[in-house]
């Protein structure tokens, strides 16, 4: 490569199609309590509290539930021609998008990556109110903003070096002892990861995660989707990751997209900071509890679509996977040995 890549600041966006935008707006608004930024009969724009920018999640209406859109904010405007000559160099579709092309969202550099999703690069953007403050309107689950992206790739290091070209670097990852790569968390702001590159039948989005502050705002969410008697809503937890750390639950959508609420990860901003790696048969790696994993959690996952907006194809992983290790008769491998368990690895 000849070509700079752009300066990544962090996660910014996402773009999911949904089928039915009055049943997404009772889930995300009245369930998981995002701020509308703006509404009308095509779209729905939101927010976290924490967030100034116009949105950090769109829902579209369209006939296939499915990703279309994966945003990156960039350092500033000059970024976008860094963004353009870059991709324009590894020969992968780019399009250049006017200011407004999406609401609230300035000039902006839209690509097929080269691991086939769709990925955008803005810098500028509307500022709404924050808030933070704004207790009179949180409710007990507030969401505080938006923390990762996680996808769905048949080949991970082939995912993790082009992430490390983009300047990303790995906080966490699951290897076994052939070297065989299942997982890998990668990060340009100083948390555990800006997006997640999981090991599985891809391009296809995993899950979007937004961040709370406290745990009781993971079980508040759980005792209100009870309440409404859609339980069934949620797939998996509350639970605490091995990976991160962090305090989680994962929900599905009414179109099936996966939407973690994580919070309690860590810092990882020094630039000596170490990554750790987890054996792929230590149980704790994905629930520190030594809960087995669902499924559908390793099998499911969001088509995503190409800049015309037609899903993508599926390309199978050929190496194992991580569901072959974990998910059997009683979906447990085997736990850490308590003597000499260090975080992350068997000493």
């Amino acid at each position: 490569m000849t070509e700079a890549p752009p300066d990544v600041l962090r996660c910014a966006y996402a773009e999911l199609v949904v089928t039915d935008l009055a049943a997404s707006r009772a889930f995300y608004v009245d369930v998981l309590g995002l701020v509308v930024t703006h509404e009308d009969g095509d779209a729905i724009y939101l927010r976290a509290f924490e967030e100034f920018l116009h949105h950090s999640l769109v829902l579209r209406k369209g006939e296939v539930a499915a990703l279309a859109a994966l945003a990156y904010r960039v350092r500033s405007a000059a970024d976008l021609d860094l963004a353009e000559g870059y991709y324009r160099e590894l020969g992968v579709r780019v399009e250049r998008r006017p200011a407004g092309a999406t609401r609230g969202i300035g000039e902006a550099v839209r690509i097929e990556d080269p691991l086939g999703f769709p990925v955008e690069f803005f810098h500028e953007a509307e500022h709404v109110e924050r808030f933070t403050q704004r207790y009179d309107v949180h409710g007990p689950g507030a969401l505080s903003r938006l923390d990762h992206f996680n996808i769905a790739t048949p080949d991970v290091p082939a995912a993790r070096d082009y992430y490390e070209g983009l300047g990303f670097r790995v906080s966490e990852d699951i290897q076994d002892d052939e070297g065989t790569v299942y997982a890998a968390w990668m990060f340009r702001k100083p948390t555990v990861h800006d997006v997640a590159l999981t090991g599985g039948d891809g391009p296809r989005l995993h899950h979007i995660a937004f961040a709370t502050h406290e745990r009781h705002q993971i079980l508040h969410i759980c005792d209100h989707l009870g309440a409404l008697r859609q339980s069934g809503m949620i797939e998996r937890g509350p639970g605490r990751h091995g990976v991160s750390n962090a305090f989680y639950l994962y929900v599905r959508d009414p179109d099936g997209h996966r939407i973690e609420i994580y919070t309690h990860d860590y810092y990882t901003g020094d630039p000596d900071n170490p990554v750790i790696t987890w054996d792929v048969h230590d149980n704790q790696r994905r629930d520190w509890w030594g809960n087995p994993v669902v499924p559908s959690w390793y099998s499911d996952a969001s088509l995503v679509l190409d800049l015309d907006g037609r899903p993508k194809p599926v390309i199978a992983r050929a190496e194992a996977r991580e569901s072959d290790v974990t998910v059997g008769a009683d979906g447990f491998a085997r736990t850490a040995d308590q003597e000499g368990f260090k975080l992350g690895h068997q000493v």
